[in-house]
C-alpha cells in the first residue's frame, strides 16, 4: 500500500532530523574540517541522500547553529524571572552551561558554538545571531551576580571581572573537550566547582548577614 503524503512528510522530517543530529556530533569533533561524507557516514546514509536535504555542509552547519541558538532572549528572561533567589538562579544558569558529568549534548552544543565563533566563512546572519546570544548570556550572568551580591549569596567584587573569569573558564573547558575528549569526559568539573568562584568567604557572609 503506497504511503500517504503525510507519511512521506513525516519520513522526510525524520530523515532531515537524523542528518542534523549526526552532523552535530561530527561538527563537534571536527569543526569545519568535517565533510558531507563524514556526516553521511555518521548518519549511515548515502552522500546523495544527504545532498537531497542540504546543499552543502555550510547549510547544515548554519541550520544547526540556528537550532542551537534561537533568535530571541526568552529563555534568559525566564531564568531571571523564575522562582528562587538570585544565587539559585545563577547556579541554574551555570549548571545549564556546564552540564552534568558525562552528559553528551551540552558538551557538543558548546563545541559546535565554539567552532562557529572561530569559523572564517560564517554567514553574517549567523555571526550576528551568535554575538547577540553571547552578549545576552553575559548580561544575564552579570545581572544575577549583582543581585546575588546584594543578597550576600555572591562574593563581592567587580561584576564584570567575575563574568570575565567565568567566561574564560567555560571557553577553556570547551577547548579542552575538543583537544582531549576522552580525558575531558572523565575529568570534567562539576558545575558546583565553577560555582565556587561566586561563593563569598565565610567572614564576608557573616558580615552581610549581620548588617
Amino acid at each position: 500500500m503506497p504511503r500517504t503524503s503525510e507519511a512521506n512528510q513525516r519520513l522526510r522530517e525524520a530523515q532531515r532530523a537524523k542528518i542534523l543530529e549526526s552532523a552535530r556530533s561530527v561538527f563537534a569533533r571536527k569543526g569545519m574540517e568535517a565533510t558531507i561524507t563524514d556526516i553521511a557516514a555518521e548518519a549511515q546514509i548515502s552522500i546523495g541522500l544527504a545532498y537531497r536535504y542540504f546543499a552543502d555542509k555550510e547549510a547544515i552547519f548554519s541550520e544547526l547553529v540556528k537550532q542551537t541558538v534561537p533568535d530571541d532572549s526568552s529563555e534568559f528572561q525566564k531564568l531571571v524571572e523564575m522562582p528562587g533567589t538570585p544565587g539559585e538562579r545563577l547556579a541554574t544558569l551555570i549548571s545549564n552551561i556546564v552540564g552534568a558529568r558525562g552528559q553528551r549534548e551540552p558538551l557538543e552544543v558548546h563545541q559546535l558554538l565554539n567552532h562557529a565563533l572561530d569559523a572564517g566563512a560564517m554567514p553574517e546572519e549567523i555571526r550576528e545571531l551568535l554575538s547577540k546570544r553571547y552578549q545576552t548570556l553575559l548580561a544575564t550572568m552579570r545581572q544575577l551576580i549583582v543581585e546575588g551580591q546584594a543578597t550576600g549569596e555572591v562574593a563581592r567584587g567587580d561584576p564584570d571581572q567575575l563574568v570575565a573569569v567565568v567566561s574564560a573558564c567555560l571557553d577553556g573547558l570547551t577547548r579542552w573537550a575538543l583537544r582531549d575528549p576522552e580525558q575531558f569526559r572523565t575529568s570534567v568539573p562539576d558545575a558546583q566547582i565553577v560555582l565556587r568562584l561566586f561563593q563569598p568567604e565565610a567572614a564576608e557572609k557573616n558580615v552581610s548577614e549581620s548588617s
